[in-house]
């Protein structure tokens, strides 16, 4: 569990406003509230020394191990005396974690791949991008980090192991598995298709290739042409002078 500040015992539920029994979402609005009143570029209220403890709060409470450890340093119990089990949508959701496992390690292959100096990525950041609930996170990550695919560095952030990393590669798991549990915030822009061509001017046709209208031929009437002796034709022309 990463150190409070200055050395001291610091009260992650006090810190946040919470009571110890409170669950993943109570805490997670909590913290943004706080975050976001602490943060630097708050000109009113920014005090990055708040700041700070209020992450290590979140930090602690929303990871079921740290939490728990936490719980028994100040002596809560969170089943209290009377736990109780789920019943049939217990059974409707078995086996559904499988992609949102599938998706942490994939956002964390990708991370180690592009940031290889800095592959780690922390519970807040981690929260950021992935659907689910903190609590279905907490426990897919307990799964990971149980099966060796998922550990965590010194400052308790979230890296893939190489089992993780073999594991990928080996069932290569389809996209439709993996989106759904990737908040759409963060996801990468798809590049702008290109845009299409302008349309150059028309360009006519070859004059002789121009379509002409069809010219209506008519047939031209003809007189019969007379048959009578050069004669006769002589004879009466000179009659008529």
């Amino acid at each position: 569990m990463s150190a409070p500040v200055a050395g001291k015992f610091q009260d992650h539920y006090a810190i946040l406003g919470v009571e110890p029994k409170a669950n993943s979402d109570t805490i997670q609005a909590a913290y943004a509230k706080l975050a976001q009143k602490y943060h630097k570029d708050n000109p009113a209220t920014g005090d990055p020394e708040k700041f700070e403890v209020v992450n290590l709060a979140f930090e602690v409470l929303c990871d079921a191990a740290l939490r728990a450890e936490f719980d028994k340093l100040k002596g809560v119990d969170q089943d209290g005396d009377k736990p109780k089990f789920g019943g049939a949508p217990f059974f409707v959701n078995l086996g559904k974690q499988s992609g949102l496992r599938t998706a942490i390690l994939s956002v964390l292959y990708e991370r180690r791949q592009l940031k290889p100096y800095r592959p780690a990525l922390s519970m807040r950041h981690l929260d950021g991008m992935i659907n689910a609930t903190n609590d279905e996170l907490n426990f897919a990550l307990w799964y990971l980090k149980q099966r060796g695919l998922v550990e965590s560095d010194d400052k308790s952030n979230l890296q893939i192991a190489i089992a993780g990393m073999d594991f990928l590669e080996t069932t290569r798991p389809q996209p439709e598995l993996v989106l759904p549990f990737i908040k759409p915030s963060a996801l990468a822009a798809a590049p702008a298709p290109p845009e299409p061509a302008a349309a150059g001017p028309t360009q006519s046709a070859p004059k002789g290739d121009e379509p002409h209208e069809p010219v209506s031929r008519e047939p031209v009437s003809r007189e019969p042409v007379s048959r009578e002796p050069v004669s006769k034709v002589l004879t009466r022309a000179l009659a008529r002078r």
